[in-house]
């Protein structure tokens, strides 16, 4: 029976290509100089230091670029929407830092959201949620086609992709 799995994952070597590189901008920009601003990558986690809110702010704007740039095949290398940006934290003095994680995985309010999508769309198919995957399994791989269209229209707000289509 053929089926596929509907995933939330970001590619991490990308993530980290991103970081480095905002790391590098951040060392050679005359603005920056002889500030605390910096960039740490931690698991899936993204670390952003400065001196103000400002300065955060043109910290993550390097990144969101540096994660937008296309790569040779025209495509941006990182949807903006796998960052998940946290407060603004003082940090002693005058110093800030923000936490940005790195999303991952399908939260089970939105794998609940994708499956009932499946179930109201009236096509033969079945949405089971496996971990932080929905899984749609089908009769017929039309079905599954327009089911991947279904969700690629309806749910915006997440970047999902879809992986392991079997036949």
């Amino acid at each position: 029976m053929p089926s596929f799995d509907t995933v939330c994952e970001p590619n991490m070597v990308e993530v980290r290509n991103a970081v480095d590189n905002t790391a590098k901008e951040i060392a050679t920009r005359f603005d920056f100089k002889g500030t605390s601003a910096a960039i740490e990558l931690k698991e899936k986690e993204i670390t952003l230091h400065g001196d103000a809110d400002f300065q955060l702010g043109q910290v993550l704007d390097i990144l969101m670029n540096k994660m937008a740039k296309p790569d040779s095949k025209g495509n941006p290398r990182l949807d903006p929407r796998f960052l998940d940006k946290g407060k603004i934290e003082k940090v002693g003095g005058d110093k800030v830092k923000q936490v940005v994680k790195v999303r991952s995985g399908i939260e089970s309010e939105h794998a609940k959201k994708v499956q009932k999508l499946i179930k109201d769309s009236k096509l033969k198919l079945q949405a089971s949620i496996q971990g932080d995957a929905v899984r749609v399994t089908g009769a017929k791989r039309d079905d599954l086609q327009a089911a991947m269209a279904l969700i690629r229209k309806d749910i915006s707000d997440l970047p999902l992709t879809f992986d392991n289509f079997r036949d």
